[in-house]
């Protein structure tokens, strides 16, 4: 199987989401000798370490785009052009980040919900990130084939706020 991921958000390091995509990428790669990886990365002006991921697993490739994501932004979550396959090539499945949801050709969707506290305390917020997280989860709630939320908390609110049925949520617990 030919798996995508979204990484972009690596390069926030000491970020919650940051280090949730690391720890998940590089746990993968250590136990996942089956399936090719193909990694999707995309910052105007930061670059990823990728020496530690591709020296841990052949069936690796990253593709890197300098690709501001306020375009990401217009491109997946306002628009939805442009399906992912485009930039990474075929893939059975897509695990998104936590910034855009870009569309699919053929790929089932995964996705990670950490919290729903853009809904819950906009104000706390800078209005930026409400609006892209808003899009980005009216496409997650109408297009993702499995949603992993990392806490009963969040599930219970991904089906309470959101409307997502409870069969396409999953909780993993990060760690």
């Amino acid at each position: 199987m030919r798996i995508g991921i979204d990484i972009s958000q690596i390069v926030y390091q000491g970020t919650g989401v940051g280090e949730y995509t690391r720890e998940l990428v590089e746990n993968l790669l250590k136990v996942d000798r089956q399936n090719k990886y193909v990694f999707f990365f995309s910052s105007l002006r930061r670059k990823t370490q990728n020496s530690k991921l591709k020296t841990q697993n052949y069936n690796l490739k990253l593709k890197a785009f300098r690709i501001p994501p306020m375009f990401l932004d217009f491109f997946w979550n306002r628009w939805h052009i442009f399906p992912i396959e485009w930039f990474i090539g075929p893939i059975d499945v897509f695990l998104s980040s936590d910034w855009t949801q870009p569309p699919t050709i053929k790929a089932k969707k995964v996705t990670t919900i950490h919290d729903l506290s853009v809904f819950k305390f906009p104000l706390e917020h800078h209005p930026r990130i409400v609006g892209t997280q808003k899009r980005r989860l009216n496409w997650v709630k109408k297009e993702c084939d499995l949603i992993i939320c990392d806490s009963q908390a969040t599930k219970k609110e991904a089906m309470e706020i959101l409307g997502i049925e409870e069969k396409r949520l999953r909780v993993v617990y990060p760690g």
